[in-house]
C-alpha cells in the first residue's frame, strides 16, 4: 500500500541546512499497522508529515503503486488522512464540532452531510449533544475522538497517527488506543503510527521502525519487540528504558 524509498527531509535554520531525515526506506502492506518509534528529535514525526505531503522531501513515495509528490489532488487527500498529536491545537477554537466535521464533506462535495456527521460522531463514541459544542467545551479525550472522526469522515484507506495519545491523561489513553484498534478493523485501514512509547506500538502495530537522529536504525516485528530480540544496541537500550528502572535497596 505504501512504499517509501530513500526519503530525506532537510530544513533551513540559522542559515544552514539541517538533515532531519536521511535516506529512510520501508514499505507498509495493505491492512498493516506500521509503527515508527524513537526519542524526541529522531525524525519520526517529520517522516509522517512528509508522507502526508506537509513538508518537502526527496526520495520516492508511492501509494497503491502511484507516485506521490508534495502537491496532492483532492482524490489523493481523500485516500490519506492525518491525526495530529494535540487535539486542541488541531481543532479551530471558533468552530463547533459540527463545523469541523462538515468542512471536509463540503470541500469534497459529498451528499447527506447531516447523516454522515451523526454517524461519524457515533463511530467514535460521542453523543448527538457534542455536535454543536466548541473544542474548549470538551475533554481532551473527546477532542481527540473528534479529530479521529474528522480524519475518517471521508472514508480514507490510510490513516497516519502522530502520537495520538501523548497529549492525553494516562487514564484515557487506553480508551483512545482501543478505539483506534476497533476503527482500524471496521474501516479496514492501513496505518502508520508514530510514537515514543514502545508499549503503544506493541499494542497496535505489526512491525516497527526504530529511528535515531534521522536514520532508520532497525526494523522489528512486534513479537521480536516483545521478546527484546533486537540486533542493534540502540534498540536494546530503548527497550530497556521502556521497562523503567529497578532500584536496588541496600
Amino acid at each position: 500500500m505504501i512504499e517509501v524509498s530513500d526519503l530525506s527531509v532537510n530544513f533551513r535554520a540559522g542559515g544552514r541546512q539541517i538533515r532531519a531525515v536521511s535516506n529512510v526506506s520501508f514499505s507498509v502492506a495493505g491492512g498493516e499497522t506500521f509503527g515508527v518509534v524513537g526519542e524526541s528529535g529522531s525524525g519520526k514525526s517529520t517522516i509522517l508529515r512528509a508522507i502526508a505531503g506537509l513538508v518537502a522531501m526527496t526520495g520516492r513515495l508511492t501509494v497503491n503503486d502511484r507516485p506521490m509528490g508534495r502537491a496532492r489532488s483532492k482524490a489523493d487527500r481523500r485516500v490519506m488522512q492525518l491525526v495530529f498529536q494535540d487535539p486542541y491545537g488541531s481543532l479551530h477554537p471558533r468552530q463547533t464540532i459540527d463545523d469541523a466535521l462538515r468542512e471536509p464533506l463540503l470541500i469534497h462535495g459529498l451528499p447527506e452531510i447531516d447523516r454522515t456527521v451523526e454517524a461519524a460522531l457515533a463511530d467514535v463514541g460521542l453523543l448527538p449533544q457534542h455536535r454543536f459544542r466548541y473544542p474548549h467545551q470538551l475533554s481532551g479525550g473527546q477532542r481527540q475522538r473528534v479529530a479521529i472522526a474528522r480524519s475518517l469522515i471521508l472514508k480514507p484507506s490510510i490513516l497516519l497517527l502522530d502520537e495520538p495519545t501523548s497529549a492525553l491523561d494516562v487514564s484515557i489513553q487506553a480508551e483512545i488506543l482501543n478505539l483506534i484498534s476497533q476503527l482500524r478493523r471496521s474501516y479496514q485501514l492501513t496505518c502508520i503510527l508514530v510514537s515514543h512509547d514502545l508499549g503503544v506500538v506493541a499494542h497496535l502495530c505489526n512491525r516497527i521502525a526504530i529511528m535515531r537522529t534521522g536514520n532508520l536504525v532497525e526494523l522489528l516485528g512486534v513479537d521480536s519487540l516483545r521478546q527484546s530480540l533486537a540486533h542493534e544496541a540502540y534498540t536494546r537500550e530503548l527497550i530497556a528504558a521502556s521497562k523503567g528502572f529497578t532500584r536496588v535497596v541496600r
